[in-house]
């Protein structure tokens, strides 16, 4: 198992943690958000800072980039949108009434959710609020969002109404529920329940109609997204499910209880579990093979995702890894000790492919049996963390 050695760069310009670290769909730019109220981007071919974004009132809990425009939220309660080439704010969008936690943009949208207990519908090239979901009995943690078109047959959908737009958002909150809502009439569509903590994170698999969503209760469960059923629960974890991965038919989790596990979602089987955290697993990225990991106990790891290996520990940042990207070989990790780290990770890739190419080598003269078969923001982490008193 190889040492972390030192990072490539390390990028040292906020004043305050880093919350949160986006990538850009075209892979050319990063976006930070931090406790300093301000965001930055850095260019992926250079690494250096190329705009420094400016205006939040308060601190920076989450960031999303686009290929031209950034996206904001804030303790200030705000949103903000800006231009990726000027650094210029371009639309600020008021509404919420305490912190804004997380947002998320699909097609002319922008949603938004928060501590005030609501979730909201934006248009992105305006500051008008669209619509407003209420109904949770307390903060809105994690969004996802689908089309029902993705999942439902012509005959399946109920209302001549919700034809007009057929967009659904997903909600996820600290009074142990996910809510399923209709953007175009801000109508609950149903509620899943089940869940005794607060749901932390959620994954959406559309085309099989399945969505996932972890807990404080040390759980993960399947639900059927249009039926609302619980299909399955994954009971293994000893502590809060901070974030999760989905890559083809295998689940990851990470957790409080310092470790990940990979299951079979067509069986619910755990088939691995990936250790040697210190703390809390506070983010997870699956990349060629390779699963990477960022941790409360400041080092980001690199595992065999078959064979649950450790292959590389990174170490250097002084606290919490909020955040991690991969992008052309280099790994990006964010802080909250305000730096973001480039690490290159070139030599793992190569020696898994090789393993992969002599994997299948073995596989193919019949040698060898089967192979085996990813919010929440600083704040709640840090609390999730305290579980174990360190």
């Amino acid at each position: 198992m190889g040492s972390g050695g030192s990072a490539l760069k390390v990028c040292a310009e906020h004043q305050g943690g880093i919350n949160w670290l986006s990538l850009s769909p075209d892979g050319q730019r990063l976006l930070t958000g931090s406790e300093d109220g301000t965001a930055r981007l850095w260019s992926t071919a250079d690494s250096r800072c190329r705009g420094h974004l400016r205006g939040h009132e308060s601190y920076i809990t989450f960031c999303h980039l686009e290929n031209e425009a950034a996206f904001t939220c804030s303790a200030d309660h705000t949103i903000r949108k800006w231009d990726v080439m000027t650094g210029q704010c371009l639309a600020v969008y008021r509404g919420h009434t305490s912190i804004v936690n997380r947002i998320l943009v699909a097609k002319d949208y922008l949603f938004s959710g928060s501590y005030d207990r609501t979730a909201r519908c934006w248009s992105v090239d305006k500051e008008k609020q669209i619509q407003e979901f209420r109904g949770h009995r307390n903060c809105v943690l994690t969004l996802a969002h689908y089309s029902s078109k993705d999942v439902l047959e012509e005959e399946e959908e109920e209302e001549e109404e919700e034809k007009v737009s057929r967009d659904l958002l997903v909600t996820g909150s600290t009074d142990c529920t996910v809510k399923v809502w209709w953007v175009s009439s801000g109508r609950c569509y149903q509620t899943l329940l089940g869940h005794t903590g607060a749901v932390l994170c959620l994954i959406l698999d559309a085309p099989n109609r399945e969505l996932f969503s972890g807990s404080t209760d040390y759980t993960i469960r399947t639900w059927n997204i249009v039926t609302g059923e619980q299909l399955k629960v994954f009971k293994e974890h000893q502590g809060s499910v901070i974030c999760l991965e989905l890559v083809n038919r295998y689940l990851y989790s990470g957790s409080a209880d310092r470790t990940v596990k990979c299951w079979l979602v067509d069986t619910g089987e755990r088939i691995q579990t990936y250790k040697a955290h210190k703390h809390s697993v506070s983010t997870l990225k699956y990349h060629a093979g390779i699963l990477f990991t960022g941790s409360g106990d400041a080092c980001a790891r690199a595992f065999n995702s078959r064979s649950g290996v450790l292959q590389k520990i990174f170490r250097g940042h002084k606290f919490i890894i909020n955040c991690i990207q991969i992008h052309n070989e280099l790994l990006y990790t964010a802080s909250h000790d305000g730096t973001l780290r480039i690490w290159d990770i070139r030599g793992i890739c190569k020696r898994n492919k090789r393993r992969l190419k002599t994997d299948r080598s073995v596989q193919g003269r019949g040698s060898q049996k089967g192979s085996l078969s990813r919010l929440f923001n600083n704040k709640v982490g840090c609390i999730v963390q305290q579980e174990h008193g360190e």
